[in-house]
């Protein structure tokens, strides 16, 4: 799944990019990607990463009728864009984590 989603973003080959690097802007752009095919008003979508000391987290604020699309049934959805992101940042020795703002 980690060589899908590098290859996705143009990474796999002989390119050589840092863990930060990848984790920060592709796995910010991956969701970014992932929310935006959801939603119904996806100009509305903005993404963004915070970085602490140890571990990173992306929110994602959207228009309120779109939340429940992010989120899923029973938290389905949010949780299936959680586990890709955590398991291709723990590829990279990085703490990722997401979350949706309301």
């Amino acid at each position: 799944m980690l060589k899908a989603l590098l290859k996705f973003f143009g990474l796999s080959g002989s390119k050589k990019v840092s863990a930060c690097e990848c984790a920060n802007a592709n796995l910010e752009g991956f969701v970014e990607y992932v929310v935006r095919t959801l939603v119904d008003a996806p100009d509305q979508v903005r993404v963004t990463t915070e970085e602490n000391a140890d571990s990173s987290v992306i929110r994602i604020e959207c228009h309120k009728d779109d939340i429940g699309k992010i989120v899923g049934k029973k938290g389905k959805t949010i949780s299936a864009i959680r586990s890709l992101v955590r398991g291709a940042a723990g590829k990279m020795n990085k703490v990722v984590s997401v979350e949706v703002n309301d």
